[in-house]
């Protein structure tokens, strides 16, 4: 089982945590997905049984973080 820990400090990150926290709880194919944090830091942990599965899910979550911090930055 590959593992990456993703760690991200930002004043978005309480938006990124209710944002992303309803995709933690869908099947995703090979992959499982835990994430905590407050209103300066999230951490995402994601486990998954191939390099495949692994890339797809970090590009889906890096996607996701990338949106909402610049929908934050514009609404500032």
């Amino acid at each position: 089982m590959l593992k990456a820990v993703l760690e991200i400090e930002s004043p978005d990150s309480g938006t990124i945590l209710s944002a992303l926290a309803p995709e933690t709880g869908r099947e995703l194919p090979r992959t499982r997905v835990d994430m905590t944090g407050d209103d300066s830091s999230v951490r995402i942990v994601v486990e998954a049984t191939d390099v495949s599965a692994m890339r797809a899910a970090l590009n889906s979550y890096l996607g996701c973080i990338r949106i909402t911090e610049d929908i934050g930055r514009i609404t500032r």
